[in-house]
């Protein structure tokens, strides 16, 4: 039986809905650890893990990307200051990369605290909080303008005119029917967009209104020649600012 593992948020469900067999369904970083190791076969994980280790066969055509504001990867915050005290999300393996590389860019000082599961409390005084998935979603729902957001695909998109790749579906390298997961994949996404209204529809935890601004408007669920182009970009400044051993990355796709 295939072991297969999707990120637990709303972004991922055009990806899996529908999936006929099991599925583990947690945060990225445990995922992220879970392929690692071999615990699973397949995975919808952050992106770094690919660049980061890069054995996995990747399905072509599909991510987790932004081209532009992306909404839900953000970093929440009342003032700017000299340096950056981030409190983040400890799931939020691709964002704290491309947060610290963001800040660099501005000739910021990013340090990172992990704030556990506390992450719908209110924000301390001087302190910026980097929230991913339905923990950024809801956030935003619970203090709306109280705070300001720096979104970081929006961030991303004004630096590099390309889009972000947050996640991948992995494949590891031992499994022999790669392409025909691939296959399967490939094919639940396009049903699924083919009928997102309805996909829209059977999510209880969000407004529907949202649901089709975010997958319509905030999301890309391809994984073209821009989004490998952003991704191989993204993997050059990570080598550049010293995240990444220097080293070429290539995208072996399926």
């Amino acid at each position: 039986m295939l072991r297969i593992g999707c990120v637990k948020y709303l972004n991922a469900r055009p990806l899996i809905q529908g999936w006929p067999g099991e599925v583990v369904l947690d945060h990225p970083s445990v995922l992220c650890t879970q392929i690692a190791r071999g615990d699973l076969d397949v995975a919808l994980v952050s992106s770094f893990e690919f660049l980061r280790n890069p054995i996995y066969r990747i399905v072509d055509g599909v991510s987790i990307s932004s081209d532009g504001p992306v909404f839900s990867v953000v970093a929440a915050y009342y003032d700017e200051s000299v340096d950056y005290e981030i409190e983040a999300d400890p799931a939020s393996a691709t964002s704290i990369v491309l947060l610290r590389h963001l800040m660099k860019q501005r000739g910021r000082t990013v340090r990172v605290i992990e704030i556990g599961n506390d992450l719908l409390s209110p924000l301390q005084s001087g302190r910026w909080r980097l929230l991913i998935g339905d923990h950024a979603i809801r956030f935003r729902e619970k203090f709306g303008d109280r705070y300001r957001y720096f979104d970081l695909g929006a961030e991303w998109k004004q630096a590099t005119e390309l889009p972000f790749v947050f996640a991948l579906w992995l494949i590891r390298p031992e499994v022999s029917d790669s392409k025909s997961i691939a296959d399967r994949l490939r094919e639940l996404r396009d049903a699924n967009l083919a009928r997102l209204d309805d996909v829209i529809g059977g999510q209880k935890e969000f407004d529907p209104t949202f649901c089709n601004r975010y997958y319509r408007d905030h999301l890309r669920f391809s994984f073209g020649e821009r989004e490998k182009k952003g991704l191989l970009a993204f993997a050059q400044l990570c080598q550049e600012s010293d995240l990444l051993p220097k080293r070429e990355v290539a995208l072996r796709v399926v």
